[in-house]
């Protein structure tokens, strides 16, 4: 990774020709990240538009890149964080602890240490003997139920691992808060990776508020209303659609608008900001009996390092070239660098035919890419080039140091 985290500046959009020839790419066999610091920028303002009211609470796991944790911060975003060692990261980048919701429905007792020492007092659960464990070592603590409201169309869907049923399992562990004096301030629910089944959302959001309802009239206070994640990082069209459902469902069921309503994008911010360079090391070709040829190429970077999420969510990955786009297109397949037969990057691509010492550019890889970089074969995350785009005077203020 960059270090210092230096930020280099463009003036109209990123040229990825000079950041090949500036990086000195065609003289080392790493692969290249550029991160575009203005798309964080351009799609906050895009939720504020289109999420209004709504606070995203940036899900850290998606990509904890530290220049993300700060960029968002500033931009006023606040932090989902899944362990102890996301909430030190989001306290080290000066992040208030108030700001943070501990979504993890099962902790860690050492975790769980760790956020009451460091005043993280917002939490999630999905179980009785989850209360039973806040009442024990955190009975201080805000706690936020977990329902189970999976969409039915959705690359991957948390329901089996996490989320009480609202109808039969929420009540009791509600009662049960209440027998042992504890605060439940709110539900959330997460529909899902990928959503695809929009209405989820109303749905979920349905069943939140019975939810409301109940704790209401036992006696709990309850202000929050997480909705979780699941939002789009590079589709405008389908968040919007998005957005709308889930506008007009907390306008119905809460007309009176006296709740928190917060959301944990994580891909949404990131995957659009990040761009993967890759170089090919090594070519060869297959004949199929038809007479047809597949193109096979080999790249500095795979699902190993940077595109475990073609194997984790099943991600068609995007690739562009740098050729004239009127070359004949060739039946390909992207291999990773390992000796792992599984590192297939992808197949069934519409390639021209390149060599060795051509580059392959990936976009959206800013989400679940960093985190998931293993060191397997010796391989190891690539360097991260960080860009922004420069004002008038050539600079911005206030730069992430």
């Amino acid at each position: 990774m960059t270090k210092g985290h230096e930020i280099k500046f463009y003036k109209k959009e990123i040229n990825i020709r000079q950041v090949i020839e500036d990086q000195a790419l065609q003289d080392n066999d790493d692969a290249l990240y550029v991160c575009d610091i203005n798309d964080f920028r351009r799609k906050y303002e895009i939720w504020d538009q289109l999420m209004p009211g709504i606070k995203p609470h940036y899900a850290v796991k998606c990509n904890d890149d530290i220049m993300v944790i700060k960029t968002l911060a500033k931009l006023g975003a606040n932090f989902d964080c899944a362990s102890m060692g996301e909430i030190k990261l989001v306290l080290d980048a000066n992040v208030e602890p108030e700001r943070i919701i501990f979504a993890m429905p099962c902790k860690p007792l050492t975790h769980l240490a760790y956020a009451k020492d460091n005043g993280v007092i917002t939490s999630t659960v999905d179980s009785e003997f989850e209360i039973l464990k806040m009442h024990r070592h955190f009975p201080e603590s805000k706690l936020v139920i977990r329902i189970r409201c999976d969409a039915t169309d959705v690359k991957l869907s948390f329901g089996e691992k996490f989320g009480c049923n609202a109808k039969t399992e929420a009540p009791a562990i509600m009662l049960l808060a209440k027998e042992l004096k504890l605060n439940v301030i709110g539900i959330s629910f997460h529909v899902g990776t990928g959503c695809n089944e929009l209405p989820a959302y109303d749905r979920a959001i349905t069943e939140a508020k019975q939810l409301f309802d109940f704790g209401t009239k036992h006696g709990f206070n309850m202000t929050l209303l997480d909705i979780g994640g699941g939002f789009p990082g590079s589709d405008y069209n389908k968040f919007k659609e998005m957005s709308e459902i889930i506008k007009c469902s907390i306008k119905r069921n809460f007309p009176e608008k006296n709740i928190n309503v917060i959301a944990e994008p994580g891909r949404y911010f990131v995957e659009s900001a990040y761009m993967l360079i890759c170089k090919i090391h090594s070519k060869r070709e297959t004949k199929l009996p038809d007479g047809s040829v597949t193109k096979h190429y080999y790249i500095n970077d795979g699902v190993f390092v940077s595109f475990a999420n073609v194997v984790v969510e099943h991600y068609d990955v995007l690739v562009r070239h740098l050729l004239d786009d009127l070359l004949p297109k060739f039946k390909t397949t992207i291999w990773g660098p390992t000796c792992d037969a599984y590192d297939k990057v992808g197949e069934n691509l519409e390639l021209p035919n390149m060599e060795c010492g051509d580059f392959l550019i990936f976009p959206n890889m800013g989400a679940y890419s960093i985190p998931l970089a293993t060191r397997f074969n010796g391989w190891g995350l690539s360097n991260i080039l960080y860009l922004d785009k420069a004002t008038t005077d050539g600079g911005r203020e206030n730069k992430i140091r």
